[in-house]
């Protein structure tokens, strides 16, 4: 009943939502279902998923759902005023953390949930972190999914470097990069879901980038990284904006489908 209402809707992963709405429903896990398929669902549980199934039939992502999604194996909480993480995001951290060293600070510009600044911090071993990012809202989500994974770190509300003070060896960003004229192209979920603010990178998609890239180097250490996900076709366009500010040994990183997502450069000092 669950899986056909949501194929009908449209839902692409429609078998998939509907069997961890019903986990979420039956508070149980994959396993448990398999093993105790035949098990009755009392009237209440049954109203409950068919609320739930409603609620992903008009498109609301499933994250808001649920209230969470998993990032880096682990569960950060997730709600309207955040970006859902996203797996192509994993491939930022990942990428930094092949040159994080115990004891190195971080600051994360547009943190979120946090689960990049966060991700980092769990991984490493006595590293310093800062989240900054405007909306309120989003970082009291933050600083709630800090204080579930057991983590200190510092969150700032910031208009990027506004409010932030101290220099760091590592500078982190995954910013809005949709240009905004695109952004009613995008699909349902995203355009109406995710926070405007979290997505619409301006005109071309570049200005926090600009922004971000012109004043960076009063926070970097000399010899310090700044580490940006970009959008697929960004990679070219992200890279000249970093050399003409004078970054050196520029990389661009592809994600697990091969696509741009990653641009690096070392602040030379």
């Amino acid at each position: 009943m669950g899986e056909k209402g949501l194929k009908q809707a449209g839902i692409e992963e429609y078998a998939l939502d509907a069997r961890l709405l019903l986990e979420e429903t039956c508070s149980t896990s994959r396993s448990d279902l398999f093993a105790h398929g035949d098990r009755q669902v009392g009237q209440e549980q049954c109203e409950r998923y068919l609320r739930l199934i409603d609620k992903r039939k008009r498109h609301i992502p499933l994250q808001h759902i649920l209230g969470c999604q998993e990032f880096m194996g682990l569960k950060f909480k997730v709600t309207p005023d955040v970006l859902i993480p996203r797996q192509d995001t994993e491939t930022l951290v990942e990428e930094v953390m092949r040159i994080l060293r115990d004891g190195m600070r971080i600051l994360d510009l547009c943190t979120g949930s946090g689960c990049i600044l966060l991700s980092l911090l769990k991984y490493s071993n006595s590293c310093q972190g800062v989240g900054s990012d405007l909306s309120k809202k989003a970082l009291l989500v933050a600083r709630e999914n800090a204080r579930s994974l057991s983590l200190s770190a510092e969150f700032v509300q910031s208009d990027l470097f506004e409010n932030i003070e101290g220099k760091f060896e590592i500078i982190v960003s995954n910013p809005p990069y949709i240009p905004s004229g695109e952004i009613p192209l995008l699909m349902e979920e995203v355009r109406d879901h995710d926070p405007l603010m979290a997505l619409d990178g301006g005109g071309d998609g570049l200005y926090f980038y600009r922004e971000i890239i012109k004043r960076a180097d009063r926070y970097l250490y000399p010899g310090g990284r700044l580490f940006f996900e970009i959008g697929c076709k960004q990679g070219a366009q992200v890279s000249s904006l970093m050399e003409k500010a004078g970054y050196g040994e520029i990389t661009v990183y592809q994600d697990l489908s091969g696509l741009d997502r990653v641009v690096t450069g070392i602040y030379i000092g």
